[in-house]
């Protein structure tokens, strides 16, 4: 939950008044113009920015209280820069996870390493465990820092702007793979995302920015109208129904 949260960066306002609550076991997409506070919002959920005492709160923890070893125990974060400049293995990679279970020098043990096994199943790179982090894909290379990110064994994933830079192909499958999470697994996955298409079709929920407020919170088909989109874009869009999905598809006027 977020209550009240502002957030001032070099004398600007980046965030005002802040007011969300998530539900556990949905997909949030977090959507709006650029500059409008939504990796800023994920790094204030973080703790990466300092935030002021009771403005966020995780399974009613507020964030303040709690080490970052205990904020690694309720929260993953996938983020926007997934380049690692040493070429670990991908198994190696994936065990980091498991690092805010461990006491000082302490060996990983089988459960962590079955956890991390399962891990990479889920995401479907068990067969890539051996290789270099540096010698994959992009769309690999994501799916391997989403399963770091799962060894963590949180409720809660993170993702800053996961799709930006694949493919169409690897952006569905990406994508899909989030929405497992939620409907299998009961994780609570909250994405940063500029295609809003991506985000109508596969969120329960989207949250759109603007100047750093809160424009407007709900399902994607209240959230994407004409009018929302002219005043938050500045420009006209053309909205018509996916006939598979029954969800809105937008289509910017030029």
């Amino acid at each position: 939950m977020v209550n009240n949260l502002n957030c001032i960066l070099n004398g600007n306002n980046i965030l005002n008044n802040i007011n969300l609550s998530f539900e556990k076991g949905k997909f949030y997409s977090i959507v709006g113009p650029n500059g409008s506070g939504k990796t800023t919002l994920l790094k204030n959920i973080l703790k990466l920015i300092e935030v002021d005492k009771k403005t966020v709160f995780i399974d009613k923890n507020d964030v303040t209280s709690l080490t970052s070893n205990e904020l690694s125990k309720l929260v993953s974060y996938v983020p926007q820069n997934t380049n690692i400049e040493f070429n670990f293995s991908v198994l190696d990679i994936v065990m980091m996870g498991r690092n805010p279970y461990l006491k000082r020098f302490q060996s990983e043990s089988k459960k962590d390493y079955e956890i991390a096994e399962e891990a990479m199943k889920i995401t479907n790179i068990l067969d890539l465990k051996d290789r270099g982090i540096n010698t994959l894909s992009g769309g690999e290379r994501q799916r391997v820092i989403i399963a770091r990110a799962l060894a963590q064994s949180t409720d809660i994933i993170l993702l800053d702007e996961p799709i930006s830079q694949l493919d169409i192909h690897h952006q569905i499958n990406l994508m899909k793979l989030l929405k497992e999470l939620t409907e299998k697994m009961n994780i609570t996955v909250i994405t940063v995302i500029h295609d809003l298409n991506y985000a109508i079709q596969y969120s329960d929920y989207l949250v759109f920015l603007d100047k750093g407020k809160v424009f407007n919170c709900g399902y994607p088909e209240e959230v994407i109208t004409k009018e929302n989109l002219k005043k938050v874009y500045n420009m006209d869009f053309h909205i018509m129904k996916n006939s598979l999905t029954n969800k809105p598809i937008i289509l910017p006027i030029l």
